[in-house]
């Protein structure tokens, strides 16, 4: 028997001097011997996306549950992926609320959103919550270069006090390796890029690493011959497929590169955003293309990504809200303050659609990006006047190879644990576990 198709391992990578960059998934990487239209079961890609400071329940939560539900005015920009999308109402965290701790909802909101565990009120070194979620996923994957990555739009302080005596290692952290060692998001593009892809000393001073700036070359450059060679003896499909992608890299790196550029002054605010680019949505939108190509190569599937940390003051002057979010997050009821929190919320949700519509376009083996993740939104505070922990606003979106029934809006029973959301999306990820945190039991999705 001969065989003319070319095969290449999954693992494929495009090496150039000090790079190698993983390849998406191709038809060449379907086994020779395969029955046609057959692929291996696409690997699982899971994300969190967590917005900071609670949501104006009214305008997220659908009226109606089940498969006729609304499309309510903040997940408007979802809309077109609604029969991906799986709304569930009446989640609870409970390990968010004081517990005889006074103050802190915010520390603790977001340090129990990922670990359905009670962080210990502390300022100082002596840290202690719980293994998040996404890092029980991501130690049981020994198949991916990276085990996981944690992304920001916010800078990433571990010490001191930011919240009624609780560090600012809980407010700024979701993900936590162990109970003790928060992981902080990265929210610096080129940091994460060359995490990605690049063998980069870090620990070299910043004139040298100017220095060795100047005689780098892109990486594609570098692992341009290797391209060639290889889209010489690829299909057509798998040829468009390597192009575009290289093409994405490309243009990630064009837009580091003018971020890194760019001479414009922000007048400062209380809460200046960190990091590179200066403006808010170019930030999110490049951190959300590293996390698709990352996902897209499978150099890991799993990330977490904070689009703000907890009692963020971040202001949104592009879409006409001047106010610091956290003080208008204590809204009073008041119309005027409602709105411009709605506006504020459907802005993320936007900027997050647009994530989801390129895994939506992407093929990946016999589906496209979608169908093989998870992708969860939500905040663990709900009504932010309030600071309350239950009925979080959550969506997943996403069919984790169809085996998460969407389109519908779940309302479940009063204080189903949030822990058992986490526990059912552990075993469509591989990883059996009979409970999580303070679970009751897999959640049926």
């Amino acid at each position: 028997m001969y065989l003319t198709r070319k095969h290449l391992d999954r693992r494929t990578f495009l090496r150039g001097v000090g790079t190698a960059i993983a390849l998406p998934m191709l038809d060449a990487m379907v086994p020779a011997f395969a029955a046609p239209g057959k692929l291996a079961a696409a690997p699982v890609r899971t994300s969190f996306v967590y917005v900071p400071n609670g949501i104006v329940m009214d305008n997220w939560t659908p009226k109606t549950a089940g498969k006729a539900f609304e499309v309510t005015r903040t997940l408007k920009p979802l809309e077109p992926f609604r029969d991906r999308m799986l709304v569930i109402s009446g989640l609870m965290d409970n390990n968010a609320n004081a517990l005889g701790d006074g103050g802190g909802d915010h520390a603790r909101a977001a340090a129990s959103f990922l670990t359905a565990a009670h962080p210990k009120k502390t300022g100082g070194s002596d840290l202690h919550v719980g293994i998040s979620a996404d890092q029980v996923i991501a130690q049981a994957n020994k198949e991916t270069r990276l085990p996981s990555l944690e992304l920001g739009l916010d800078d990433s302080r571990v010490v001191g006090h930011c919240d009624s005596g609780y560090s600012c290692a809980y407010t700024n952290s979701i993900s936590w390796r162990t109970p003790s060692t928060p992981l902080a998001p990265e929210a610096n593009p080129r940091a994460i890029f060359e995490r990605l892809f690049g063998d980069v000393d870090t620990s070299l001073d910043a004139a040298t690493r100017a220095r060795r700036e100047r005689y780098r070359k892109s990486l594609l450059d570098m692992a341009r011959d290797e391209a060639q060679k290889l889209s010489g003896t690829l299909g057509a499909s798998d040829r468009r497929k390597v192009d575009e992608y290289l093409d994405s890299i490309r243009e990630i790196e064009r837009r580091i590169e003018k971020a890194e550029t760019d001479g414009r002054t922000i007048t400062p605010t209380i809460d200046k955003p960190a990091g590179i680019p200066a403006v808010f949505a170019d930030h999110a939108k490049l951190l959300f293309d590293l996390q698709f190509v990352a996902f897209q190569t499978d150099l890991t599937r799993v990330v977490s990504m904070v689009i703000g940390r907890e009692g963020s003051v971040r202001t949104y002057d592009e879409i006409g809200v001047s106010e610091p979010h956290h003080p208008l997050s204590h809204h009073r009821n008041l119309p005027e303050s409602l709105e411009k929190l709605t506006k504020i919320n459907t802005f993320h949700v936007d900027l997050f659609s647009q994530f989801i519509a390129r895994l939506a376009a992407t093929p990946d083996g016999d589906g496209t990006l979608l169908d093989h993740a998870m992708v969860l939104y939500g905040c663990g505070i709900a009504d932010s006047n309030r600071h309350t922990h239950e009925k979080l606003p959550i969506l997943v979106m996403g069919g984790a190879n169809g085996t998460i029934a969407t389109g519908r809006h779940v309302a479940l029973e009063k204080d189903t644990p949030v822990a058992n959301l986490f526990l059912a999306m552990m075993n469509r990820s591989g990883v059996r576990r009979d409970s999580f945190g303070d679970s009751t039991g897999a959640l049926e999705i």
